[in-house]
């Protein structure tokens, strides 16, 4: 088994985070064009806690590595299954993530967490803390040179689809604050 690890502050509200989460595969993202269809299985809240429960099927085109393919076939169609949980009184999103292409052959299990960084805000200017974590596991049987080698392609895959994957919401962040912005605007004036 191999662990990617990773956190990063975000220079947005926790409140702007959560909302635009919800758009980080959106055209806005040129940074996650493999991203070709996101579907909402089921969504309800808890009425004891308010926690807001989504399930996701996410759908991507990526490419393995040739010689992943040519040893075991496969297509560059991938699916992901998505479990969020955003509890709006703990100010916390987590998303669990885990693959379902190729699933006996490499497991893959991702959480990623926002909340509120405390540390790093101050009035008028919060900020929100993002960590990711990833286990990923070759189910290869008994052959540890193989198992060790999808695992290590995958960790470098896994950290540069992270680090793109950053990038393109910080984008969609930008543009869901500019917009919002627009919007709250045009209501000032429109009760003027």
């Amino acid at each position: 088994m191999k662990v990617f690890s990773s956190e990063y502050t975000f220079d947005y509200s926790w409140e702007e985070v959560s909302t635009a989460n919800w758009r980080k595969y959106c055209p806005w993202n040129d940074k996650s064009t493999h991203v070709i269809a996101v579907d909402t299985l089921s969504r309800e809240v808890d009425p004891a806690t308010g926690i807001l429960r989504t399930e996701r099927l996410i759908t991507c085109n990526q490419s393995a590595p040739a010689w992943v393919v040519s040893l075991l076939g496969g297509s560059n169609t991938s699916h992901v299954y998505e479990t969020s949980y955003v509890s709006p009184a703990e100010k916390r999103v987590t998303m669990c993530s885990t693959n379902l292409t190729w699933a006996n052959i490499l497991r893959v299990r991702e959480t990623v967490t926002y909340q509120p960084d405390l540390s790093a805000s101050s009035p008028g200017h919060e900020r929100t803390q993002f960590t990711q974590d990833a286990k990923i596991t070759a189910l290869c049987g008994g052959w540890q040179k193989i198992r060790t080698k999808i695992e290590e392609a995958s960790i470098e895959r896994f950290s540069e689809n992270a680090r793109r994957g950053r990038e393109g919401f910080e984008a969609v962040l930008e543009m869901s604050r500019r917009v919002f912005g627009e919007e709250k605007e045009r209501e000032k004036v429109g009760m003027q």
